[in-house]
């Protein structure tokens, strides 16, 4: 093996990224990829650090007739870490801002799935429009139906698009030279526009309570308002989730590449049971909130259901946080 090849292999053992033996030499990760790829060799005191680091004698490094070695090191993890391309990280990028967009639309579609049914029912209340009250729940239904279809269908074909990028999420890995360069320049003017987007939603979803109140004020009678009302609420809320998602799928984005926040190596090391707690947690208010509203028909209060849940989740993840760090 020359040396850039047992470099490689030395650094991996010791389970370190590029980054990482760049600060244990004291040097830029550039200069590390260059010794691996070959491009140069370290200056003769930095073998010396090299060989002390790995436990190796210099000559090991040096001569590329010597294969074999007697060396301590410390085995972090075993396998061998996967190498981000900038190619690779691009195409990343590039499907995340596709799929945010398709994944904000679902969303929102959702949100807007028992309007037709909120409104159908309030029309079949009132006898002049001759409206019955099963014609008003069928085609409520299945305007609800149609929406929620519609909608999983695009959680499914995002999630095929993505599914072969998961491991950016759970695996600890390394880039090629400049992709983290990219990565920082592209989340650093991106920045402007990730809190432009969290202001507009925050506002919105504020906003989308006005209406409801104002027609409490106006006309507390009226059902037919209050449902209108109230879908123009939905609407107003939803417009607001899309700026949320949006901004904070193409966010994480960039963090997981640079595994950065949630998706630094420290917490992908540690076997975390928040992920998995998180998504039954929601797949539970999911189901109640379906079954709930589906066995009462009561559609313009169950709701609520998200806003309680919403409030209660942080209360999980603190929970949830504990029994991981006890473990």
């Amino acid at each position: 093996m020359i040396f850039a090849e047992k470099l490689i292999h030395l650094r991996k053992k010791r389970g370190w990224s590029q980054e990482e033996l760049a600060e244990q030499m004291n040097v830029t990760r550039q200069s590390v990829s260059k010794w691996e790829a070959a491009q140069s060799i370290p200056e003769l005191d930095k073998l010396i650090r090299l060989s002390e680091l790995f436990g190796v004698s210099t000559d090991y490094l040096i001569k590329d007739e010597i294969e074999d070695m007697e060396c301590n090191i410390p085995t972090d993890n075993t396998f061998i870490l996967r190498r981000v391309s900038m190619e690779e990280a691009n195409a990343f990028l590039s499907v995340k801002a596709t799929t945010s967009k398709s994944i904000a639309l679902a969303t929102f579609l959702c949100i807007l799935s028992p309007i037709c049914l909120l409104i159908l029912g309030a029309i079949s209340e009132i006898s002049e429009y001759g409206v019955s009250d099963n014609v008003a729940s069928g085609i409520g239904m299945i305007v609800l139906l149609i929406l929620i279809a519609i909608a999983v269908a695009l959680f499914i074909s995002s999630g095929r698009k993505t599914a072969v990028y998961d491991y950016l999420e759970k695996e600890i890995f390394e880039t090629e030279y400049g992709v983290s360069r990219m990565v920082s320049e592209r989340k650093a003017k991106y920045n402007e526009t990730y809190t432009r987007n969290n202001i507009i939603g925050a506002c919105l979803c504020i906003i989308s309570l006005i209406p409801l109140f104002g027609g409490l004020i106006f006309n507390d009678e009226n059902d037919l308002l209050l449902t209108i009302i109230l879908s123009t609420s939905f609407v107003i809320a939803g417009i607001g989730v899309v700026f949320f998602i949006i901004s904070g799928i193409i966010w994480s984005s960039y963090e997981k590449l640079l595994q950065e926040g949630d998706y630094s190596k420290e917490k992908k090391k540690k076997q975390s049971v928040t992920t998995t707690i998180a998504s039954v947690y929601w797949l539970i208010i999911t189901a109640v909130y379906l079954g709930y509203s589906f066995s009462t028909n009561n559609w313009g209060y169950s709701w609520i259901i998200w806003v309680v849940s919403s409030v209660v989740f942080p209360a999980v993840v603190a929970i949830s946080n504990l029994f991981d760090k006890r473990k």
